[in-house]
């Protein structure tokens, strides 16, 4: 079907996002992979490339576009050449949307240039050893001590947090209330050099390892009050607030993958042959595409539909849970049947769909897992 949602000018961006990978990310993926991380000099590639600044306002250096269909632009193109951009997705895609909302005058003046420059990386940190996906549930304190908070506690699976030079914390400002476990928790912008911030482990995982993942600690880290990022005590409303967003991230990464197998597995197929046949004129090789063909058109129509309408400010969690819940899935199911397509080779490294085999995997977990995003949908099903 003719697909509506890209213009010229995004096609336009998709050549150049798709020359700067053939020239600066695949030829040298590898080794990043083995490294955990791609240099900290990459990051200030992309920011000399505009990339960061696609959606900054231009009284801050930025290119003032709303769209997010740049990002899902970069997201095919990744997934196209079986590579990621490390840090890059948190740093826009999560921390760059708490900073237009929240941050004040002072704070974006202070740090949006740096942001779009590449030369502060920013994360974000929610998850906390034993909570999950219970953010309510978080225990890192910060109390008041005159024009500072004094901030204690631990993270995990921190995205970026081995090289971000800045790193949103959310910590409880009060006590929980036994009325609401949501109350007193408020979002701090944590300097990575300040006495008593630790990086701890860097996580070795299955998939994405060329994001670095890590876990943090804090000791007597004192904050100044003016890096508290918007209001004390709403920190949960924030989050919730920014979370349809970074779930249609996800969803859009995963139709990305999904796409991307399918033609990995059609290349392979047309070039391997079995008993003097190429395997795409098997029967099964067919069907098997045309089952993944399916679900992906699927995909991509419900993420073009959901851009749209977080664009025209009108996307809904319930509406993003779907979207994250419906592309994960399809993606699991599509890059294994297009792995299965590959034989014995799809489970060796040097072929993409192995890596898009284990990329995917934590889709279905991060941002919120699957189970979670059917509680949302079903609570706004009203059943």
């Amino acid at each position: 079907m003719r697909r509506t949602v890209f213009n010229k000018d995004h096609e336009a961006f998709r050549t150049m996002i798709r020359d700067f990978i053939a020239a600066e990310v695949a030829p040298v993926y590898d080794e990043w992979e083995k490294a955990g991380h791609p240099p900290r000099d990459f990051y200030n590639k992309l920011g000399e490339l505009g990339v960061f600044g696609i959606q900054v306002p231009e009284e801050y250096g930025g290119a003032g576009e709303t769209s997010f269909k740049y990002q899902l632009v970069i997201s095919e193109e990744c997934a196209r050449a079986a590579v990621g951009f490390g840090g890059y997705g948190v740093h826009v895609n999560l921390v760059l949307p708490y900073l237009l909302k929240y941050a004040s005058e002072d704070q974006k003046k202070r740090w949006l240039p740096d942001f779009i420059s590449g030369d502060m990386m920013m994360a974000i940190a929610m998850t906390e050893p034993g909570t999950g996906s219970d953010l309510a549930g978080i225990q890192t304190t910060a109390r008041r001590d005159g024009d500072h908070y004094i901030l204690n506690g631990a993270k995990t699976f921190i995205t970026g947090g081995v090289l971000a030079d800045r790193v949103l914390v959310v910590a409880r400002t009060s006590p929980a209330t036994p009325e609401n476990r949501r109350a007193g928790l408020s979002i701090l912008a944590v300097d990575t050099k300040s006495e008593g911030y630790t990086v701890g482990r860097k996580l070795e995982k299955i998939g994405l390892r060329a994001s670095d993942t890590a876990e943090l600690s804090f000791t007597d880290v004192r904050v100044p009050v003016e890096d508290l990022l918007g209001e004390e005590g709403r920190g949960f409303e924030y989050l919730t607030h920014n979370l349809a967003e970074e779930r249609l991230g996800i969803a859009v990464s995963s139709y990305s993958s999904a796409a991307a197998a399918i033609e990995f597995a059609k290349r392979y197929v047309q070039e391997r042959t079995v008993f003097g046949k190429p395997v795409s004129s098997f029967q099964n090789t067919k069907f098997v595409l045309a089952e993944c063909a399916t679900e992906v058109e699927a995909a991509q129509a419900l993420v073009d539909r959901c851009v749209e309408a977080l664009d025209a400010g009108e996307l809904t969690p319930a509406d993003a849970a779907k979207c994250k819940l419906f592309c994960t899935e399809v993606e699991g199911r599509v890059i294994d049947k297009c792995l299965q397509l590959h034989g014995g080779y799809g489970y060796i490294l040097e072929y993409p769909i192995a890596r898009l085999y284990t990329d995917a995997r934590v889709t279905r977990i991060y941002g919120g897992t699957n189970e979670v995003m059917k509680t949302i949908i079903a609570k706004d099903l009203r059943v």
